[in-house]
């Protein structure tokens, strides 16, 4: 089983990146619709930050406004300031001249971030010779010692490679590679290891973490996966309806889950009986192996389309305490503990609730 215990936070360095109020329109056949609602977030160098919830949550459009990478007609909103410059309403040209060179970005799937007619080698060296302007052979030089970095057997040889002659693993070690050309001072991992095993998945968690501690950058892990985010960063958001719902330390947010939909999707993961810490199967994964629960708890409703989320909390409707208040504004931040807070009007009435359900069980 996947050890679930939080990693201990590392002492933080000078802020990277702060985001202030970040919103992001997309043209819908009904207008615009707002994907990322009101999120703010800050990250420091050598800091690992987690965005975690369900898919179509606003967690890769995050990702991609920070980039400069929104789709056509996409407008936003709010602030995002990397090394106190402010991005957006930047020109392409100078977010260009950003992407790849201070702000990197690991993809979900490695097979579309490749080109399928360029060899590996040369997309690894591409960075390095457009950003930094390195010569051909240097940049060659520099490329077989990152794609050796990363795992690759045999690099200087399979130079010439293409993409479709290596496994998906080794697919996304090049990605890695290619992120890390020119030194980035942020990594943005957007589910690094999807499809991929759970012995390819560790090493290739394993790798991002160290190359952000060797090189001191702030990181962004995206996932879905609880225990990814337990193991690999310091801080979590937990977003739903392209709002963040819960944010904190990731071993406060494992310990004292606040938000019903954070405990709902805690509760809804799949375990083992000796694993679970209380009623809602909030454990954090250290116990015994057990007898698995036969069927798992789900969370009432399903997820609504992006024009289609309440005016106020985007959880209202689906969550057993939601008022007609609920619909009135999106709730602000609730501090519930160090550093950690969530955005809901009855947080007394939910942490009620859970208590009587633990003691129940």
């Amino acid at each position: 089983m996947v050890d679930m215990r939080p990693p201990p936070l590392p002492d933080r360095g000078d802020p990277l990146i702060d985001v202030r109020g970040l919103t992001v329109d997309l043209p819908t056949q009904r207008g615009l619709a707002r994907a990322v609602r009101e999120v703010s977030f800050t990250l420091a160098r050598g800091e690992a930050l987690g965005l975690v919830g369900e898919s179509g949550c606003g967690k890769s459009l995050t990702a991609m406004a920070l980039m400069g990478l929104l789709p056509e007609g996409a407008r936003t909103g709010g602030s995002v300031r990397f090394g106190g410059t402010e991005l957006l309403g930047q020109p392409d040209d100078a977010l260009a001249r950003l992407r790849g060179r201070r702000i990197a970005m690991v993809f979900q799937e490695p097979m579309t971030a490749l080109n399928p007619v360029h060899t590996i080698g040369a997309q690894v060296a591409e960075p390095m010779r457009r950003h930094l302007g390195l010569p051909r052979a240097e940049a060659r030089e520099r490329a077989v010692a990152l794609l050796d970095r990363v795992g690759i057997p045999q690099a200087s040889r399979r130079f010439g490679a293409y993409p479709h002659q290596f496994s998906g693993g080794q697919r996304q070690r090049i990605t890695i590679a290619m992120a890390l050309a020119c030194g980035p001072e942020v990594l943005i991992a957007d589910e690094p290891t999807t499809a991929l095993d759970v012995t390819v998945q560790r090493q290739i968690l394993d790798l991002i973490a160290e190359l952000v501690d060797e090189r001191g950058m702030g990181l962004v892990l995206i996932s879905h996966d609880l225990g990814v985010i337990a193991q690999n960063v310091d801080r979590m958001l937990v977003m739903y309806g392209g709002s963040v719902v819960e944010s904190g330390p990731t071993a406060e947010v494992f310990a004292h889950r606040a938000h019903p939909y954070t405990r709902g999707l805690f509760a809804a993961r799949p375990q083992w009986l000796e694993d679970r810490e209380d009623g809602d199967a909030g454990s954090n994964g250290t116990g015994a192996r057990g007898a698995a629960r036969s069927r798992l708890p789900t969370i009432a409703g399903t997820v609504p389309d992006i024009a289609d989320l309440p005016p106020g909390c985007p959880f209202a409707g689906r969550c057993a305490f939601t008022l007609p208040e609920c619909d009135a504004g999106l709730p602000a931040p609730v501090a519930v503990g160090p550093g950690h807070q969530a955005r809901c009007i009855r947080l007394n009435d939910v942490a009620a609730a859970a208590a009587v359900q633990k003691d129940t069980a």
